[in-house]
């Protein structure tokens, strides 16, 4: 099987796992209703700690590798300031997609970076479509249930919209692959502009949605996500 294939399959199965997190969310209200809460508090709580994981595992790893100083602070910085513009464009529409901009801008840019990792190393390609995916699991739940009580497009529209937005995977990978595989410097101010976007989401939505009055189970969950990116980044070394 040639690369690109091999990489429309793997990203797409990432991918996937986007609208399958979407559709567990989708499930019945789960019952009695202190169980109900505590499960998806649980559930942002673990997604927030995937999502730091992949900033401080995946994305500033990679992205400090090829730059000089100026360049990774510049990069940073923006991405920080760019999803802030984005965050507040949104309060003042009164629609909150918090979840949805981080998983989007987790998965893009590792999608670019599997695609262009993919011609140096296929076993660590893999390997990290095994990880976005797992991260992409809780990441599609958090993001139905945010758009689910924030606008008024019903279930079944949003996990088609998940299922499109899957196939910015393989569009991703293929650019890495073919287009950004002989620019690194270019994968790596992409990732660390995610990265700072991630960074400023996590402090300013997500990780506040987690918080729970009296119960410990959601910031256990931010452990064993972020716990969850520790042990893909060991396979992915070894």
């Amino acid at each position: 099987m040639s690369d690109w294939i091999q990489i429309i399959l793997l990203t797409l199965i990432a991918g996937i796992a986007m609208p399958v997190g979407a559709a567990i969310a989708g499930i019945e209200r789960i019952r009695p209703d202190w169980l109900e809460t505590e499960v998806r508090h649980s559930v942002i709580a673990f997604g927030g700690g995937a999502l730091l994981a992949a900033v401080a595992l995946v994305l500033v790893p990679e992205g400090i590798r090829s730059l000089p100083p100026p360049a990774i602070v510049a990069c940073f910085a923006s991405g920080g300031f760019a999803f802030m513009c984005l965050d507040m464009r949104l309060a003042a529409n009164a629609t909150s997609a918090s979840q949805l901009v981080a998983m989007l801008s987790d998965f893009v840019p590792e999608a670019l970076a599997l695609g262009a990792t993919f011609v140096l190393s296929k076993g660590t390609g893999m390997l990290l479509a095994g990880i976005i995916a797992l991260q992409n699991v809780p990441e599609g739940f958090n993001a139905y249930r945010e758009l689910r009580s924030s606008t008024h497009y019903s279930g079944p529209q949003i996990v088609g919209a998940f299922v499109l937005m899957a196939l910015l995977g393989p569009i991703a990978g293929l650019a890495g692959y073919f287009v950004l595989s002989g620019y690194p410097y270019v994968v790596s101010g992409i990732m660390l502009f995610a990265a700072g976007g991630i960074l400023y989401l996590i402090f300013q939505d997500i990780a506040p949605q987690a918080k729970l009055e009296k119960h410990w189970a959601p910031p256990l969950s931010a452990v064993a996500g972020f716990l969850l990116g520790v042990l893909g980044k060991v396979i992915l070394a070894v």
